[in-house]
């Protein structure tokens, strides 16, 4: 319903005024946050492509340019348009997209089906976003590259200067996250619609120069070079690839900006401005084969060199957001389903519960991009480790999105296995092509792939060893109270209120039973609390709190269950204070409750439910879980923690 009435032309001429401008907010916020990557491309595509120092270079002839170009230009429309914004983009889980989205869909949509198969995909796809997070290091480090190493054009002798002015450029990028996607785009968004007109306007130059180029956007150029020159067309794929970099970024932060600002932006701005780039650039090589040093500065006029650096250079920071804000909201997602610890989220939104901040992320991001900078310390030389990341991602995406898609709509197999087959084939052969380069790099995107990856799944296999472990020491709740309302002869009861933070509804906490069964005590008053998080920015009072006696009304036991929205901190004593005296007529002393908490110790056992380093691993990983005392807003001074240790 709220769909429909978000698409109907609005009665009141004033509320569509009002309506246009935050959509249009919205639009330049996804221009400033979404595109950075894709559209920055145009700086090193056609320059790594014909790259004399390749170890598989393309000659430089008319045939050669008109074929590159258009292989260029059909692959943004294949991959881009076609896998990403007109199909991936209609398949979101709660708003949110990018490979871990997809992820949820799978395992909620097979639950009914064939386990092993999803079980399977879910593995593959959760491959495809560890190579995203490759993706995230990569990026920043490349595009920032690729544009200071613009004033080597301007200026040869400035070459020595590259690397130091990158590495402060990324570091005050990683510093201005805190503030938030939205804020962000605000800044960003300007500057890249005079990023992509700029650009859109020096390839019209290029363009007038040799109109001839026009024809590569006929498929037939591309289709006679891949065919009638497949030796030298097949490597070229391999940088050609570097075109389409930045479209599962565009998918990640769908949750940031929705999917009609984002196609809308792709449709209306920068699809026709990279075209036109790519266009002009090709031009230009055809005019003067010299001219591949560095096809997208020189296409600018002398007097507009050094502005375009500096543009180029903002618009390479921009393109660093992009993958960042995706990584943030990889990790959030990938957190929810199991495959990450608790980590701490910042919502920095009211209006859109896409919008985070991981500072845990950013960290880790800022220290393996500045690493990259100064291991590889250029751009053709990330170039090739660049391609292998990004073609693994698109490629396990596409995948998974037939099957998803093929499960939510009710497409008939037949229906969509063309379709797959044709899109995956063109997935396919960009990485055969970026298998040829794992000598010269390719081998780094996989390498951060396969760490991650196994970071992920053996969290996520921890995880369920220890929450079987820990549900069969919890016990059932209900059964836990019954015993604690019949036992009265061993369990005596002391004065005061007690807290126990609970993670489900179903199980007792551990910290209560720990109290009952060593020092065979309970409070007078005992409150059992669970928290959720509503898909809402803020949950109305009235709303907070439900209460529960589990049966027994006056033995001073009450389950209760708190709402935060999204945007909340969830500070458990205020909401405490605010409704549950009125609910239990004055009985809970609040202002002297003591607060429990259970915690868990991992210890490395002899069971071979993991292998002992994978055991050490999971461990390890659980020290950066989010401190739940501070994230509840418990008194430190009244919060009791109860061990208990438990065996992997």
């Amino acid at each position: 319903m709220a769909e429909s009435q978000s698409e109907s032309e609005p009665k009141n001429p004033g509320h569509s005024g009002v309506r246009d401008s935050v959509r249009l907010a919205v639009i330049v916020g996804a221009l400033g946050v979404v595109f950075g990557d894709i559209g920055t491309s145009p700086i090193y595509t056609l320059q790594t492509v014909f790259n004399p120092e390749d170890p598989h270079p393309v000659p430089v002839s008319t045939d050669n340019v008109f074929g590159v170009v258009s292989l260029i230009f059909w692959s943004v429309m294949i991959i881009v348009t076609v896998t990403y914004v007109l199909l991936a983009m209609r398949v979101d889980n709660d708003g949110e997209g990018g490979i871990m989205a997809l992820i949820a869909l799978l395992r909620r949509w097979s639950a009914k089906r064939g386990r092993r198969r999803a079980m399977a995909l879910a593995g593959v796809g959760i491959f495809g976003a560890s190579l995203f997070f490759g993706d995230s290091m990569i990026t920043p480090a490349i595009s920032v590259l690729s544009a200071v190493e613009g004033i080597k054009v301007v200026e040869p002798s400035l070459g020595e200067f590259v690397v130091p002015i990158t590495a402060v450029i990324i570091v005050a990028l990683f510093l201005v996250q805190r503030r938030g996607t939205a804020a962000v785009g605000r800044v960003f968004g300007p500057v890249m619609i005079l990023w992509f007109v700029s650009i859109g306007a020096a390839g019209v130059t290029g363009i007038v120069g040799n109109p001839a180029i026009l024809k590569a956007l006929s498929p037939t150029y591309a289709i006679s070079f891949l065919t009638g020159h497949f030796g030298i067309a097949f490597f070229a794929l391999a940088a050609i690839v570097l075109a389409v970099t930045g479209a599962e970024a565009i998918y990640a932060d769908m949750g940031h900006f929705g999917r009609r600002s984002i196609v809308r932006g792709w449709l209306g701005l920068v699809l026709p401005a990279s075209t036109l780039s790519y266009l002009g650039q090709g031009a230009l090589i055809l005019d003067d084969p010299a001219h591949i040093s560095s096809p997208f500065f020189l296409l600018v006029p002398g007097w507009a060199r050094i502005p375009m650096v500096l543009l180029a250079t903002a618009a390479t920071v921009i393109a660093s957001q992009a993958v960042i804000t995706g990584a943030y909201s990889v990790a959030s997602q990938a957190a929810q389903l199991g495959y990450l610890p608790r980590l701490r989220i910042v919502h920095t939104s009211e209006s859109s519960a896409g919008q985070i901040y991981v500072p845990w992320i950013n960290w880790l991001l800022m220290f393996s991009v500045l690493t990259l900078v100064f291991a590889f310390r250029s751009s053709a030389a990330l170039a090739y480790a660049f391609g292998m990341a990004v073609t693994g991602t698109i490629t396990i995406t596409t995948l998974v999105f037939f099957y998803v898609a093929h499960g939510r709509w009710k497409t008939p197999l037949w229906v969509l296995s063309g379709g797959a087959a044709i899109l995956l084939a063109v997935d396919l052969l960009f990485v055969a092509a970026n298998l040829t380069k794992l000598a010269h790099g390719a081998w780094l995107p996989l390498l951060i792939a396969l760490t991650a990856f196994t970071l992920m799944t053996t969290w996520q296999r921890g995880r369920k060893i220890v929450t079987e472990e820990r549900d069969r020491r919890e016990g059932s709740l209900r059964e836990f109270v019954d015993e604690l309302h019949h036992d009265t002869s061993t369990i005596q009861r002391v004065p005061g209120t007690a807290i126990f933070l609970n993670r489900g509804t179903q199980t007792a906490p551990l910290a209560l039973r720990a109290n009952v069964e060593h020092n065979h005590v309970r409070h007078e008053n005992v409150v059992i609390m669970s928290l959720t998080t509503e898909p809402v920015p803020r949950v109305a009072a009235e709303e907070r709190i439900t209460v529960d006696d589990l049966g027994y009304e006056d033995d001073g036991i009450i389950y209760v269950i708190a709402r935060f929205g999204y945007m909340e901190t969830p500070d458990v004593p205020a909401a405490l204070r605010q409704l549950l005296p009125a609910t239990t007529e004055g009985q809970l002393e609040l202002d002297r409750a003591s607060y429990f908490l259970s915690k868990i110790e991992l210890r490395v056992g002899a069971t071979h439910s993991m292998a002992p380093w994978r055991k050490r691993l999971f461990i390890a990983t659980s020290y950066i879980t989010a401190d739940a005392a501070e994230y509840f807003g418990l008194p430190r001074d009244r919060t009791v923690i109860m061990g208990s240790h438990i065996e992997v």
